[in-house]
């Protein structure tokens, strides 16, 4: 991953989105922001602890990076939900939730909406960056573990099809930050984790999700040229990021992506 500077603010793109000068895209880090320990310092996320004041100036900060007019949030609940903002609908002022406090339910969004910043909040859990250049359409995936065994990667690849009549094959990702095999261990991985994905544990019931997400991706018919993992595990790094399975009390950084 390409590390970036901007305003005292440090925050991450991948070298396979970075020709697509009509996008923004970003993963944050804890770093250059306004809050304080444990959530220090660039904490997006509101309802878990943090003062809400901070959260904004945090959230104006990484807007003001991006360029774009406006971020959108999701209620992450490690489902399959995808929300779609669409250009054409007339009422997409009303569909977006304009309360920073209960935004609408999902863990993956898309958009075609020029402007319109998706945002992903996590601390150990995968963002996924999803670009279709020849439609103009992005969109960010928010994948825990329960999401990544519900195959929300296809779930939201699905949805491009159908909704932008996106083809997977033009497709651009890139996954980012979080739990690595290296810490990624499930000890009741029996019950957790579905069998089909058990060639990706090792002998220490260490479990590879970024080689799950690629493969999704694969399967979904992206192009496996055209994905890139991030390869920075989360929990080894939190001098750069949050970490659940860490601190357990801290912060979520965000990842975004948008259309100029």
């Amino acid at each position: 991953m390409i590390l970036n500077h901007t305003n005292n603010i440090p925050w991450f793109t991948f070298s396979n989105l970075e020709p697509f000068q009509e996008i923004f895209h970003g993963i944050f880090t804890r770093n250059g922001g306004v809050s304080a320990h444990p959530f220090d310092s660039l904490n997006t996320a509101m309802g878990i602890g943090d003062d809400p004041e901070c959260v904004m100036k945090n959230r104006e900060r990484i807007l003001k990076v991006s360029g774009l007019k406006r971020l959108v949030f999701a209620r992450q609940v490690h489902e399959t939900g995808v929300l779609v903002y669409k250009n054409s609908d007339q009422n997409i002022d009303q569909n977006i939730d304009q309360d920073d406090y209960e935004p609408q339910t999902g863990d993956a969004m898309i958009t075609d909406i020029p402007g319109l910043c998706l945002a992903i909040q996590v601390a150990d859990c995968q963002p996924v960056l999803v670009y279709d250049p020849r439609h103009r359409v992005v969109a960010n995936i928010h994948s825990g573990w329960k999401g990544s065994i519900q195959n929300i990667i296809a779930e939201t690849i699905n949805t491009m099809k159908v909704v932008f009549n996106t083809s997977p094959e033009d497709i651009v990702a890139g996954i980012g930050p979080s739990l690595g095999q290296c810490c990624a261990e499930f000890i009741n991985y029996r019950t957790e984790i579905p069998k089909r994905y058990w060639v990706n544990k090792n002998e220490s019931d260490h479990i590879d999700f970024w080689a799950i997400s690629c493969k999704q991706l694969e399967d979904a018919g992206v192009k496996k040229d055209r994905i890139n993992i991030g390869g920075l595990c989360t929990k080894c790094s939190t001098d750069h990021f949050f970490s659940y399975r860490k601190e357990k009390t801290t912060g979520r950084f965000s990842a975004l992506i948008g259309i100029q």
